[in-house]
């Protein structure tokens, strides 16, 4: 079975990415939920997953000085373009958070007095939920890698879908343009974009259209709260019948969906809210119209 990857993505955080991904996971069947989002991660919290298997997660390795092999010479300091060594009380010594990693202290350094130390930066975890398998991961406050830890998680989300038969992987991205949401987009093949109608709600698209096409993708577009400003939908309806995109929704404004993320459920968990569960497996229904046979 082809293997395909669905990202959703927004250009910020907080515009109803997560919320779409959760409820879409509920309606699509023989998938693998991957939360990519792995610097606030926060899908789990409406997938209650049970954790079957947790890893710790290695980054860039952080030099250290042996303070009793330097002979204080200040050449590490000198030639780090990060600014991370600094002279404290007569001796040389790095801030873990601004140094890159990068070795050129350790090769440098005439007695060989700095090593490089490897730093677990994060978790990733393989979870079961009740509406199917989800890897997801967490990096720790400060730490750097995010890029690699959404690759680690796309892996082995890869490994547990050819060892089930599994055909999907429905990803919930991470926000922005930077390196995870790259990482987030490698190797997919369809891209659910995000947004709300207000000016630097199209600003944002734009940068991540700009970002999912560099990936050769099918983008879709879902616009979310589209009913606060209209004059502001109809530009974003405008920017996407130019660039093809194609419309999968318009979810509006309303207090419910409030309500069911307060209650940890999605707008389709809620009774007596036909119209919303009509909107949402509207757009689910458009979505899998538009990939079947590929």
């Amino acid at each position: 079975m082809s293997l395909k990857q669905t990202v959703v993505l927004s250009g910020k955080g907080g515009a109803g990415k997560t919320t779409l991904t959760a409820t879409l996971a509920k309606l699509l069947k023989n998938k693998i939920i991957v939360d990519a989002d792995v610097d606030a991660a926060d899908m789990f919290i409406l997938m209650k997953p049970k954790i079957e298997k947790k890893e710790k997660f290695k980054g860039k390795p952080v030099a250290k000085i042996n303070q009793q092999q330097c002979i204080k010479c200040g050449k590490c300091m000198d030639l780090c373009r990060f600014d991370a060594i600094n002279l404290v009380e007569g001796d040389y010594k790095i801030n873990e958070y601004m140094c890159d990693g990068c070795t050129l202290c350790d090769i440098a350094c005439p007695v060989d007095a700095i090593d490089m130390l490897p730093q677990i930066v994060g978790e990733w975890y393989k979870s079961k939920t009740n509406w199917g398998d989800m890897v997801h991961a967490k990096l720790y406050p400060g730490a750097e890698n995010s890029g690699n830890l959404v690759t680690m998680v796309k892996h082995q989300a890869k490994l547990i879908a050819e060892d089930k038969n599994i055909g999907h992987l429905l990803i919930d991205g991470p926000p922005g343009i930077g390196c995870p949401v790259n990482s987030s987009l490698s190797g997919a093949h369809y891209a659910i974009l995000v947004t709300e109608p207000t000016q630097s709600g199209l600003h944002d698209l734009k940068r991540i259209f700009e970002v999912s096409k560099h990936f050769d993708l099918d983008n879709f577009l879902v616009i979310n709260k589209y009913d606060i400003n209209n004059e502001m939908t109809g530009k974003i309806l405008e920017f996407a019948e130019k660039k093809d995109m194609k419309l999968l929704g318009k979810i509006p404004f309303d207090k419910r969906i409030v309500n069911a993320q307060v209650n940890l459920q999605t707008p389709v968990d809620l009774q007596n809210n036909k119209e919303l569960k009509k909107i949402f497996n509207e757009i689910f229904k458009k979505f899998m119209e538009n990939i079947k046979g590929e």
